[in-house]
């Protein structure tokens, strides 16, 4: 009994521990997008002359450039608002150079009636100012099969998209902000660390801990001191 309260409450005190660990980590994650969204928006030179790529993630860029309309993609089993529809996602060929970015521009919702339909989206023509967040590649959902070349689809690689459109694309996404007139919604999702779920797992495994040492004491000390009085 004696060794297996020890092992009992060795175990759940290294696991709090861990998650207290795990909180530590995810708050300096959240400290650092934090500090990345604090920074100043990019424009087009300062995101083209960013090496590597990947310490842009999370700042906000004020890009100009025009829409390569034609590679737009409809990215299917998106939701928002508890309701089905697509993000739209079209290229951005950058002001000045060859390169373009993955703008997800907003979500539509889908028709019911017709599943293969998508909605027009208001696309000029002329050279726009697009605000947003950078973000990684768009996020991939499970798909079944082939994920297809059409227009809707289940995910887009950068790579695979980039030699099946013809188009030099950097490997980030552009979260687009802002209100304009092409019918899009952009309520995305706050970026958060979730620090205090961990903090949650933590304190049920000491307690845990805590229970063990309370039921050792209680059987092996209380209880039978108890019956000895009674007797």
């Amino acid at each position: 009994m004696t060794l297996a309260c020890l092992v009992t409450m060795g175990v759940t005190a290294s696991l709090g521990v861990w998650q207290l660990g795990r909180a530590d980590q995810k708050m300096g994650l959240q400290n650092a997008i934090d500090r990345q969204m604090a920074l100043p928006p990019l424009d087009v030179d300062g995101l083209l002359g960013m090496s590597p790529l990947d310490g842009v993630i999370h700042r906000s860029a004020r890009l100009r450039g025009t829409w390569e309309a034609r590679a737009t993609v409809f990215l299917d089993n998106r939701s928002m608002g508890g309701q089905a529809g697509f993000h739209v996602v079209t290229p951005l060929r950058l002001a000045g150079s060859d390169a373009r970015v993955l703008v997800v521009r907003g979500w539509v919702p889908r028709d019911f009636q017709d599943r293969t339909r998508v909605p027009r989206v208001p696309t000029p023509e002329d050279e726009v100012l697009v605000e947003g967040r950078l973000a990684p590649p768009p996020s991939r959902y499970y798909e079944l099969g082939d994920p297809g070349q059409g227009v809707i689809r289940q995910n887009i690689e950068v790579a695979a998209f980039s030699r099946e459109t013809g188009l030099a694309l950097l490997d980030l996404s552009l979260l687009q902000t802002g209100e304009t007139d092409d019918g899009l919604r952009r309520e995305w999702p706050k970026i958060a660390a979730d620090v205090h779920k961990h903090y949650g797992y933590a304190a049920q495994w000491f307690g845990l801990c805590a229970l063990a040492g309370i039921l050792y004491v209680w059987f092996q000390f209380i209880q039978p001191r108890r019956r000895r009085r009674t007797t």
